[in-house]
This record gives structure tokens, C-alpha cells and sequence, in this order.
């Protein structure tokens, strides 16, 4: 679920013109998944635009602490999301904590890195929702270690069904600054794409997994 219309608007529309989302329904892109999709999303490059990381920040910082009441903690997952949870933590003011895939094979074999208390509430941060497994990997991580999870807030989702019932199923909130639907339409509108290839980008998104195989 989006925060709100106007705030999922402007984020595709700040995503598309850094190339952050880059759309291509005629010569799709592979996943590491094996996936073909007629888009890539890489939020990794808002850090490189500072007036567009801050309108990030403080469109989480703003949103998360009015939809979820202000945490103890933010959780960042890593890597992608490390960047823009730290800039989240520091404009609320709260300690921040970052989750990895997996345990560290040496050390103290963490997997999450950073302090803080059972029983302490967190939001977590993601930049990107596709199916949501490895982000409610760091879900479960936290619960583990005995935070209370209030919820995730990530930058953008596909709106997957498998998504949603992944979180569903975990009893994880959560809510994006934008989201797949809001995309497609601001990126007609701002014809970056035709009417035609929206129908396209449309029909990969009820099934990602097989679409574009002959």
C-alpha cells in the first residue's frame, strides 16, 4: 500500500528521470532470477542526487512516524537499503541497525549489526519489493533477536500478488512511496512510454515469472 497518491507520484516521476527505473517493453532486461522484465529498478541511485535522497527521507521520516507512530529503532536491509535508512534514522533521531542475508561466517557471526533492545519497536527500510522473501528474511532476522516489528517502509514495490501474500502470511505492514500502478500511469502521462507499451508493462506484472518465454 502506497502512503498516498500525491507522494507515489512525484517519487516514480524523480525515479524515472534519474534512470533509477528504467522501462524497456521491446528489449527486456534479465534478473538474476531469470526472470525477463520490461523494467529495472536501481534505488541505489538516489544517493547520488542529493535533493532527490532528501525528498526521500523526508517523505519516510514524515510518513513512516505518521502511519506507524515513531520507533525506537530504524532497520536498514542491506545493502541497498542501508544508505537511505541511515539519512531516515538520523532526520527521526533514532539509532539505526542493518540486517544482512545471512550470518557472518566469522566474528560474532551477526546478521544484524548495530544495537539495540528486545522488545524495542522498529520500522524497517527497504528500497525494493519485488517478492518479498529476502525482505521478510530480515523481518524474521529482527524478531529473532527480539524487536518488535511495526512495520516496513520501502521506496518502490512491483505489487506482486505473491507479495502481498508474503507479507500477509508474515503479519508484516507495509507501505512504499510508490508502487508499480502509480509508475505505469505518470509514466504515460509524462510520455516516457506510449499507451501501447503501458498494456505491455501491464501484462508482465500478472505474470512475471513466465512472461516474455516462448
Amino acid at each position: 500500500m502506497i502512503f498516498n497518491k500525491d507522494t507515489a507520484e512525484k517519487t516514480a516521476e524523480l525515479l524515472l528521470q534519474i534512470n533509477a527505473i528504467k522501462l524497456n517493453p521491446e528489449n527486456p532486461f534479465t534478473w538474476a532470477s531469470g526472470w525477463k522484465s520490461p523494467i529495472y529498478c536501481d534505488n541505489r541511485l538516489i544517493l547520488s542526487f542529493p535533493s532527490i535522497r532528501n525528498y526521500v527521507r523526508d517523505e519516510f521520516a514524515k510518513n513512516i512516524e505518521k502511519q506507524f507512530g515513531k520507533p525506537d529503532v530504524i532497520a536498514g536491509v542491506a545493502t541497498g537499503a542501508i544508505g537511505i535508512g541511515i539519512l531516515v534514522a538520523e532526520s527521526l533521531g533514532l539509532p539505526f541497525v542493518y540486517v544482512r542475508p545471512e550470518p557472518k561466517k566469522h566474528g560474532r557471526q551477526n546478521q544484524v549489526e548495530g544495537f539495540f533492545q528486545k522488545g524495542q519497536n522498529v520500522v524497517v527500510v527497504e528500497d525494493l519489493i519485488s517478492t518479498g522473501n529476502s525482505s521478510l528474511l530480515a523481518v524474521e532476522a529482527l524478531r529473532n533477536e527480539g524487536a518488535n516489528i511495526k512495520g516496513m517502509a520501502a521506496i518502490f514495490t512491483y505489487g506482486f500478488n505473491v507479495a502481498e501474500e508474503n507479507f500477509k502470511n508474515a503479519n508484516v505492514d507495509l507501505f512504499t512511496l510508490s508502487n508499480y500502478e502509480n509508475l505505469l500511469d505518470l509514466a504515460v502521462q509524462k510520455q516516457y512510454i506510449t499507451e501501447d507499451q503501458q498494456s505491455t508493462l501491464q501484462e508482465w506484472s500478472v505474470s512475471p515469472s513466465t512472461w516474455g518465454q516462448e
